[in-house]
């Protein structure tokens, strides 16, 4: 059996001048080609687990490790480790580091000391991808907040990392801007990158994702198949709200519920709303 792609063992963390830990024996893993859901509370503790998976923190207790080996916190192996992960950040801004949509995508690509053919490849490739070429020469100041963020999910996909961790990339985008952002994430992920996303957006995680793992003070509580925490919800609803398309799932009779599959689209509830309540034949 293959070792996880991603680990956390008993993780800690507190931030410097501070006595109270944001993770504590946070432990939890994470296999390849999954879509996750990282749900929790503000100060819950999603984005410090973001940046020690990431290695841009260290760990203060604990250990993570990738494919069954250990980060260790040198040089050589922090670049290779840091290759693999892609992070996007809540605010789009600090991410963004050049003059133009171009010359920001490629900034990381520069970094990595490829051939110049090699870097103009990638680069007209992704600007292709996320629909960026007609941006490619626009500065990164004259940007609505939407076409900022696909340009920093495009900056850190041309490194084509192995795993994709977003914090909040829905906030603040338009019904449109919302859309494109789930189309370029099944792009991503239908080429084979696994996907990790810290979010309040109950809506977004609930069509979206495969897993969900909560957190809560500072620890994973839950992490399980999205289909059976979303059959579990009520739960767990007191604490983190719940997506309208369940709520209203939740107001048929629980006896017809059971004998349909919980529908994760406006698609499938509408696919069984015209079955007219008809309680599906027995197969077993």
């Amino acid at each position: 059996m293959s070792a996880p792609l991603l680990e956390f063992r008993q993780v800690g963390f507190r931030y410097p001048n501070t006595t109270t830990p944001v993770l504590q024996d946070c432990s939890f893993t994470l296999e390849a080609g999954q879509k996750v859901a990282l749900l929790g509370l503000n100060g819950s503790g999603k984005s410090t687990l973001f940046y020690l998976a990431a290695a841009l923190y260290r760990r203060d207790r604990g250990e993570i490790y990738w494919q069954g080996q250990r980060l260790i916190y040198q040089p050589d192996q922090l670049r290779q480790w840091r290759q693999r992960i892609g992070l996007t950040f809540q605010d789009p801004e600090q991410q963004l580091v050049a003059a133009t949509v171009a010359e920001d995508i490629s900034y990381g690509l520069y970094n990595l000391d490829l051939p110049t053919a090699e870097i103009e490849a990638r680069l007209y490739q992704t600007l292709q991808d996320f629909d960026l070429l007609d941006l490619a020469n626009r500065p990164l100041h004259h940007l609505s907040l939407g076409q900022k963020r696909r340009v920093a999910l495009a900056g850190v996909m041309a490194l084509a990392p192995t795993l994709l961790l977003l914090d909040e990339p829905t906030t603040y985008l338009d019904y449109q801007q919302r859309q494109q952002l789930v189309q370029a994430l099944e792009h991503i992920h239908r080429r084979g990158t696994t996907i990790v996303i810290a979010t309040h957006d109950l809506d977004f995680a609930y069509g979206w994702a495969d897993w969900i793992m909560v957190l809560v003070n500072g620890q994973v509580t839950v992490s399980d198949r999205a289909s059976h925490v979303f059959e579990q919800w009520p739960t767990l609803a007191p604490h983190l709200g719940s997506p309208i398309l369940l709520d209203l799932w939740h107001q048929f009779p629980a006896g017809w519920r059971q004998n349909w599959p919980l529908p994760r689209t406006a698609a499938a509830l509408a696919q069984i709303w015209q079955k007219g309540f008809q309680i599906p034949p027995n197969t077993d």
